[in-house]
């Protein structure tokens, strides 16, 4: 199986940054710098090159409106569960909104990126771009929303105050580019479409090895001693996939499509999540934990998902 052998492709980078994490050679600020170039110009580069390698006379106009939709409506099954999910599992007022976020926000550009890239056609990335579009606009709106105006925080006057700007960031841009450069059927000059295609491939593996390193935080023992947040990743990462892509394959045949919704939707906690959540006062250790809890098992739950749902 071709997801098998990418996931355990990128579960050896990931213990290879574990590696040069305790040689120390990949320390913490290396990893932060690693961590900006991945999203500002690997993710960027992957993204906008999904959109002059693609010509519209391979992928239809309705395709591109079928994701749009699906990915609406898979955010918004999303936003219902992160409200529905933690009252269930009963976790505590003040973990709510980290919970939530960790819910809804998966890693679609640090993993999801990098496998459709392996798995899938050219067409993949295109079609996630419109999920990262989505992402984007949603963890600078509903994350920021989640960390400061939970149960626990409502009404909080020294809340942070809402960053619109951020709106505006590399990975909003790079996916509305990607957009524009595909519907006007652009064609790059060959050295740009190289470069371009060169910064791409370096995001699987510099993303895997900052992955790994961020193991060195944790003792791997203690992750899996939390049973409510071993719930919550098995969850998210085996029954929420399997229910919702049974439900999409009930409407939609594009093996193309159905590979960008299974990685969509079964890849981790995003690593965003635990930055966000540093900067608006939420409960650091509870999303790094997540984060590196649900990696770890997305190693076995993802190519599962697969062959469960038969994508």
């Amino acid at each position: 199986m071709i997801l098998l052998q990418q996931m355990a492709a990128l579960f050896l980078m990931m213990l290879i940054g574990f590696y040069c994490g305790k040689k120390e050679v990949l320390n913490e600020r290396t990893a932060k710098n690693i961590s900006w170039l991945v999203i500002n110009v690997a993710n960027v580069a992957m993204v906008i090159n999904s959109g002059v390698s693609n010509s519209r006379e391979d992928i239809a106009p309705e395709n591109l409106l079928l994701v749009f939709g699906l990915a609406l409506g898979v955010y918004a099954v999303l936003l219902f569960l992160a409200w529905l999910l933690p009252l269930l599992l009963r976790v505590e007022r003040a973990e709510r909104g980290t919970y939530r976020v960790m819910l809804v926000f998966s890693n679609i550009g640090f993993m999801g990126l990098p496998l459709l890239s392996a798995i899938a056609a050219q067409e993949a990335v295109l079609y996630a771009a419109i999920f990262i579009f989505i992402f984007n606009v949603l963890i600078y709106t509903y994350g920021i929303l989640a960390m400061t105006a939970g149960e626990s925080r409502f009404g909080r006057d020294d809340a942070p105050a809402f960053p619109w700007k951020k709106l505006c960031n590399p990975g909003v841009v790079s996916c509305f580019i990607a957009l524009v450069l595909f519907f006007l059927d652009f064609e790059l000059p060959s050295f740009i479409h190289t470069t371009l295609s060169s910064l791409s491939a370096l995001t699987g593996p510099l993303s895997m090895l900052v992955i790994g390193r961020s193991f060195l935080d944790f003792k791997v023992i203690d992750l899996f001693m939390d049973v409510r947040l071993l719930l919550f990743s098995l969850i998210k990462l085996i029954v929420i996939p399997v229910i919702g892509l049974s439900v999409i394959k009930g409407f939609v045949t594009d093996i193309t499509v159905l590979q960008v919704a299974l990685v969509m939707l079964a890849t981790p906690v995003a690593s965003m999540v635990a930055m966000m959540v540093q900067q608006y006062e939420g409960n650091v250790s509870l999303a790094s934990r997540g984060v590196a809890l649900s990696t770890l098992l997305s190693v076995v739950t993802l190519p599962l998902v697969s062959l469960l749902t038969k994508i």
